[in-house]
């Protein structure tokens, strides 16, 4: 059964090439959606897929890549939409 859980990251996460190893590791999960950057210097993501590749996601989101400080990661089950076809960088 395919999930679709939407992220925000915060911390030091922009300008640390958050979004492409993000798009790196939902492909390598097997995972859709999309990840952008936000005004508030935020990281904001919507991933979909199986709950143990989320699961994995969200664990790897906490680390980022190694230049990331990551303080907080907020996510939420979506209930409604169409999960994309591929994982994008917005």
């Amino acid at each position: 059964m395919s999930l679709c859980k939407h992220y925000l990251v915060s911390g030091h996460v922009q300008g640390v090439f958050f979004r492409a190893c993000t798009q790196e590791e939902a492909h390598r999960l097997g995972l859709t959606g999309w990840v952008r950057n936000t005004p508030d210097g935020a990281v904001e993501l919507l991933a979909c897929g199986d709950a143990e590749p989320l699961h994995q996601l969200n664990a790897w989101l906490w680390k980022g890549p190694p230049s990331a400080k990551v303080i907080k990661v907020v996510s939420e089950l979506v209930e409604d939409g169409i999960p994309p076809e591929d994982f994008t960088v917005r």
